[in-house]
């Protein structure tokens, strides 16, 4: 069977144009803000506040973009888990990603750090979706369906190597396994997620550039302002 993961670039696609044919670069799928209103340490992954749909949230979000200048063309729930280094256990919570249009890379991050900064978080993911040969990647997007948020909770509490590297990752209700990591680490991606019995051969892996917004590194960061 072929890999669908056998080239992570993103696919040219060739326009046929009265002049000839030329080649175009695919348009890339918008930029993305995970993030969540959770404050809690929640161990028990059958608590009941993993119900939660963040409708709120959801609408809070999607008006802070607005704000900003951008657009939310989708917003999707998810099941997240995540491996605690202070806490040295796994933590569970409900959480969204925001796909956004309109604000550029220091708009993606101002944006984020306002959401991180509305709701008390320590920090707020971002991902935008780039050319492997763009000087900016330095992550990897993986999408593999048939994965339930269990799997992913065993998988994490039995691989001390991928709780450290990966921190945990994200699985839609629909059971697709979401995960972000750096460039380097996608071979442990890989294992990891065979190793908990997602089918690697229906992965769906893009390059971008990541970022954790934190209060350190809005700090560091010249180009933000408090001004939307």
């Amino acid at each position: 069977m072929t890999k669908r993961l056998a080239v992570l670039t993103t696919a040219l696609t060739l326009v046929i144009g009265a002049g000839g044919a030329t080649a175009a670069a695919a348009p890339q799928p918008a930029p993305e803000i995970f993030a969540t209103n959770n404050t809690s340490v929640i161990t028990d992954p059958d608590d009941p506040r993993l119900k939660n749909r963040l409708i709120r949230f959801d609408a809070e979000v999607r008006g802070i973009v607005a704000t900003h200048g951008g657009h939310t063309t989708g917003s999707t729930l998810l099941d997240g888990v995540f491996w605690s280094s202070s806490l040295q256990q796994t933590t569970y919570e409900r959480s969204r990603k925001f796909d956004v249009r309109g604000l550029g890379t220091a708009g993606l991050r101002h944006t984020a750090d306002t959401v991180r900064k509305r709701f008390n978080q320590e920090s707020v993911l971002t991902f935008e979706f780039l050319p492997r040969t763009s000087p900016r990647a330095d992550a990897v997007q993986a999408e593999i369906p048939g994965v339930t948020a269990q799997q992913l909770r065993t998988g994490l509490a039995n691989d001390p190597e991928a709780r450290e590297k990966l921190g945990g990752g994200s699985v839609t209700l629909h059971d697709k396994l979401i995960l972000v990591a750096d460039e380097n680490d996608l071979a442990l991606v890989r294992r990891f997620v065979e190793k908990i019995g997602g089918d690697w051969e229906e992965a769906e892996v893009r390059t971008g550039a990541w970022e954790f917004v934190s209060a350190e590194s809005s700090q560091k960061s010249p180009q933000w302002s408090e001004a939307a």
